[in-house]
């Protein structure tokens, strides 16, 4: 239910305009739990919201745990005063925050505890400059501001909250129902003013993020539940985010997906029942009129599922994995030789590198990475550990090597917090990292070197190739559900039905044949014997060119091209 409209009246709506006069701190807290477990429970449909058809969503994700992160600062903070509450969320947002949006949230935050320094409690009018004041701080901490985003959500609820205290709203309740409103107005007039929203289909993730911590705030106050339904669909995109064997049980030998049209309706709760019968683990997913079931089961039940979907609809795919298979590749990972990390002294650059994967983690060590940091697509690190990974290095200049757009926004905010003399270098992909490193000097001048690695990281083109996880027409082009796509530098150019068409279509598109050298970084999915006959594709449509392939180990994406 989207509450747009105020939905309590009589003697309720009295008592609870009263409840809702001042916000203190108190308050404030009950307030900023209810929106955190909303977004929480919402958290699939904002990861679904991606523009392009790319298994990485994860705009809700990021801003549930800078959420959890600001609410673990104040669960059990005895202070009433809202000034205090408020500096608190913020501080614990801030080392928090993960990918973009988790940094503009972070800010949001810190904007609004700002306003409210040394007060303990706040009218409708008061809260309504806090908005304002959260609003402003966005913006500022954002260089180069896009509309149709999450900023353009919070400056319409700053202005409906504004016009609501004009009007004499007297209680936070009545702002708190005019920025719902707002909001919910605000989002769906994102595509409108981003086209790329517009020609994905989508409204902003950010946006729609901002947006249920707020109505979670004013469904607290109606007293309206927050939690999860009993039976959970998700979308199809976000199902393709599930790591299928982090959690084995014993006797579980089989993951099991099918795809399936259904000819009637599901009955979801029955469908649920029958499939906890056969198995752990279950997940549903639907997208496009198909539904994606996921089970772990035992090896002689494997095709149970299988049979029973059958008698629900046509079955369009069918994937099996011997899980022990997945477990053992994994053991065989983690028993791989420790990671050589460059060791510096004071006085020398450091450079601190998120890395996808571990192969990738590898290549970064052996270029002269001093520190590394697990993440990339689906996995934004935080705030505080890129923070962690700087201040336990013995000297006082570091680079920071994001390798994805949605790092770079929280990589900056680490370089203010820190004393020591940090630079980042804004490397959007793996590849522009491993090209930056290669000009990396540790005993050289910090600007100087810092430069030096910008100007080579423009040298590379990166390639990825994925699954589309749904059907949409972007950039001119059809893509259908299942499809590989490609990207070219972020940019979808290409959707073939196999992986190696698509392959060789993205590079065609990067001109390789003007290439000096191409790099395969292979994925954690992709078979090494299929990795190796690709990159022999590879030498044999471009034989002028010098091919090389490494094990990459990052997730979703089967290959990873570096074009130089």
């Amino acid at each position: 239910m989207t509450l747009t409209e105020p939905i309590v009246e009589g003697e309720l709506r009295f008592r609870l305009m009263e409840r809702y006069r001042v916000l203190d701190g108190l308050l404030l807290r009950l307030l900023t739990e209810a929106g955190m477990n909303w977004l929480r429970t919402n958290a699939p449909v904002v990861n679904a919201l991606n523009v392009f058809p790319v298994p990485d969503g994860d705009t809700g994700t990021n801003m549930t745990l800078t959420m959890q992160s600001a609410w673990a600062e104040i669960a059990n903070l005895p202070d009433r005063s809202v000034g205090k509450i408020a500096h608190a969320l913020a501080h614990g947002a801030l080392m928090g925050a993960r990918g973009n949006s988790g940094v503009i949230l972070s800010q949001l935050w810190r904007g609004f505890a700002r306003s409210l320094d040394e007060r303990y409690e706040v009218d409708a009018r008061g809260l309504a400059a806090a908005l304002a004041e959260a609003r402003d701080t966005a913006y500022k901490g954002v260089v180069r501001p896009v509309e149709g985003t999450i900023l353009t959500v919070s400056k319409d609820v700053a202005e409906a909250a504004s016009q609501a205290a004009e009007s004499g709203a007297g209680s936070s309740l009545e702002i708190l129902e005019a920025v719902v409103r707002a909001a919910d107005e605000s989002v769906q007039h994102t595509p409108e003013l981003l086209p790329v929203l517009k020609d994905a289909g989508v409204v902003d993730s950010g946006g729609k993020g901002l947006f249920f911590i707020l109505e979670g705030m004013l469904r607290a106050a109606y007293r309206l539940p927050l939690d999860r339904p009993l039976v959970s669909i998700q979308p199809l995109g976000e199902m393709a985010l599930a790591e299928a064997a982090d959690s084995v049980e014993p006797g579980q030998d089989w993951e099991v997906v099918v795809d399936f049209r259904p000819e009637v309706p599901l009955d979801l709760p029955s469908f649920y029942q029958r499939l906890e019968s056969m198995g752990t683990s279950i997940q549903v997913g639907e997208g496009d009129g198909l539904y994606r079931m996921h089970i772990h089961v035992l090896d002689s039940t494997e095709f149970q599922p299988v049979d029973y979907v059958r008698t629900l609809g046509t079955i369009t795919n069918v994937h099996l994995e011997n899980l022990m298979d997945q477990m053992a590749a994994r053991a065989k990972n983690a028993a791989a030789a420790p990671l050589r990390l460059a060791k510096v002294e004071s006085g020398q650059i450091a450079v601190v590198a998120v890395s996808p994967g571990p192969g990738l983690a590898r290549v970064f060590a052996s270029l002269g990475v001093a520190a590394l940091v697990e993440g990339g697509q689906t996995m934004n690190p935080s705030t505080q550990e890129i923070l962690a990974a700087l201040e336990g290095l013995p000297t006082e200049d570091i680079l920071i090597l994001p390798n994805n757009d949605n790092i770079l926004l929280t990589a900056r905010q680490v370089a203010d917090l820190t004393a020591k003399r940090v630079r980042v270098i804004p490397t959007s992909s793996v590849p522009q990292g491993i090209a930056a490193m290669l000009a990396h000097d540790p005993n050289g001048d910090p600007a100087l070197v810092a430069s030096a690695m910008e100007t080579a990281l423009r040298q590379v083109r990166t390639g990825e190739l994925t699954l589309a996880t749904r059907s949409v027409e972007l950039d001119g082009i059809p893509v259908r559900e299942g499809q590989f796509i490609g990207l070219l530098d972020g940019r979808l150019v290409v959707a073939e039905g196999s992986l190696e068409t698509a392959m060789l279509s993205l590079l065609e598109k990067a001109d390789a044949s003007q290439a000096e050298l191409i790099t395969v970084y292979s994925g954690v999915d992709l078979q090494p014997t299929e990795a190796t006959r690709l990159a022999d594709r590879i030498r044999g449509a471009w034989p002028k060119q010098e091919v090389e392939l490494h094990e990459g180990g990052q997730p979703h994406y089967p290959l990873i091209l570096s074009i130089e």
